[in-house]
This record gives C-alpha cells, sequence and structure tokens, in this order.
C-alpha cells in the first residue's frame, strides 16, 4: 500500500525516516527538521497500522514492500528505528540506498529476549504518567506525541510480527555504507550480536545514557553519532575521488 508521509525541507539530498512501533512520522519531529538544515529533502513515512496510514496484515514482508511501494529509490540517507529497521532492512535492494542507519533494529529477537505480543498491546494503553515514568529523559511534547501515537496504532501488528520470536532477521552483509546504531543502557541488539554485526562489514556506534529510543532520549548525542559518522564517510568518498582524479590524470600523460 501507498504509505502517509510527511516531509522537511528542499534539499537536492534525500533522507528517508521509518519509525519502530506503535510510533508514527512524528517520533521523528526533531530529527527531520534537522536534517533538513543539513541540506536534505526529508521524508518520514507512517508504516501500515500506524499514525495515518491504511490497515492489513502485518507480516514483516509487508512492512517491506509498503517502503518500496511508497518512497523514491537511492535516496542518499536512509535512518530506520527497531521495526523501521528490520523493514528497511527487507526492503534494502529495492530503495538502494547510498548509506544507510539502523537504529536499535529488530532483527533478532531470541537472544535471551523473547517478543511478547500481550506485552505489546499492554503498553499501547499505556496513560501518559505511565509513558512518563518509562521515560524520564523525554520532553513534555514527546510523552504527549507518545500518547497520541499510541491510541492511534493498531495492536493487531503485535501478532503480525510473530515470526520475530524465531527468525533472525539479519542482513547477511551491508549493501552499502551502513552504521547501526547501539543504545548506551541496553536494547535489541546484545554485544554478541553487535560484534557479530561487525564481522559482516556493518560499523557500530554506541549512544551513551540512551534507550531503545535514542533519538528521543538524548536528541543532541543521537545527532553528534550520526553526524561523524556521516562525515567520516564524506571524508573517504572524497579521499576515494581524489584518488580517481588522479589516477585518471597519471594515466592520461602517461
Amino acid at each position: 500500500m501507498l504509505l502517509h508521509t510527511r516531509t522537511w525541507g528542499e534539499g537536492d539530498r534525500v533522507a528517508l525516516l521509518i519509525h519502530g512501533i506503535m510510533a508514527d512520522h512524528r517520533t521523528w519531529r526533531r530529527v527531520g527538521p534537522a536534517l533538513a538544515d543539513r541540506g536534505y529533502r526529508v521524508i518520514a513515512v507512517d508504516l501500515r497500522g500506524h499514525g495515518l496510514s491504511g490497515r492489513g496484515t502485518y507480516a514483516p514482508a509487508d512492512f517491506a514492500d509498503d517502503l518500496a511501494e511508497t518512497l523514491p529509490a537511492g535516496a542518499d540517507l536512509a535512518i530506520g528505528h527497531s521495526l523501521g529497521g528490520l523493514a528497511l532492512a527487507l526492503a534494502a535492494e529495492r530503495l538502494r540506498p547510498a548509506r544507510t542507519v539502523y537504529a536499535d533494529p529488530s532483527w533478532r529477537l531470541f537472544d535471551g529476549r523473547r517478543h511478547d505480543p500481550v506485552a505489546l498491546i499492554t503498553a499501547g494503553n499505556a496513560t501518559r504518567a505511565d509513558i512518563v515514568a518509562a521515560h524520564p529523559r523525554w520532553s513534555a511534547v514527546d510523552v504527549d506525541t507518545e500518547v497520541a501515537t499510541r491510541r492511534l496504532w493498531d495492536s493487531r501488528t503485535a501478532f503480525g510480527i510473530k515470526d520475530l520470536a524465531h527468525t533472525d532477521f539479519t542482513p547477511d552483509a551491508p549493501l552499502a555504507p551502513t552504521l547501526v546504531q547501539l543504545p548506551g543502557d541496553g536494547g535489541l541488539v546484545t554485544p554478541a550480536h553487535a560484534a557479530a554485526l561487525r564481522g559482516r562489514g556493518f560499523a557500530t556506534r554506541t549512544v551513551p545514557g540512551t534507550g531503545h529510543t535514542m533519538h528521543r532520549d538524548d536528541f543532541g548525542a543521537f545527532m553528534a553519532c550520526l553526524d561523524d559518522w556521516l562525515g567520516g564517510q564524506e571524508a573517504v568518498e572524497d579521499t576515494e575521488d581524489t584518488e580517481d582524479t588522479e589516477a585518471r590524470a597519471g594515466e592520461l600523460t602517461g
């Protein structure tokens, strides 16, 4: 299905933002404008069953198919958080972003954890006080946004992604320069899994003092991590471009 989207900015470069379960595009309310200030045209989706997008079936492949149907291929940057990281990974071959960031992706949930649909549905009914207690570092705006997004969420999603309880969705290798952001206070990616990801060619960086929703626990630290990694990637590309130019010049003079 075609998903509801929100766009910030009019830059020449395109960035894609894909949220996690129970959220919608509003979870990126600070990240979207920040990337727009950096020259991106930022497109954030509401996954099916979330926000203003349609309802339907909720297998992992459904989320990925929607992204491929809705979003432009060849974006300069794509960021997926949690369930959004799972959907983005499954759609990566079709979307082909130049750089990819997975923020604590839900690729495997059986390393001492378990996917509990009932617990998710209970969390979906949390009160404002419950959310404040669970996320003491969040601003009042983020708390109110979370209350609103959970009320719009279709709780059947929790049962549709049942395969997460026993299936490993970890990509075999990155298809482009790829960063996996890890929360400093624990998250879905265990230390052993993070080590295995590095062995497969993924970069990993920890955002200190944050939990699963890093971009709202500490927006500044999240963006600093992102900027630092992106800056490193741009430096590598500049070096490669210079080497290619010098090599071509050498061929011409030779």
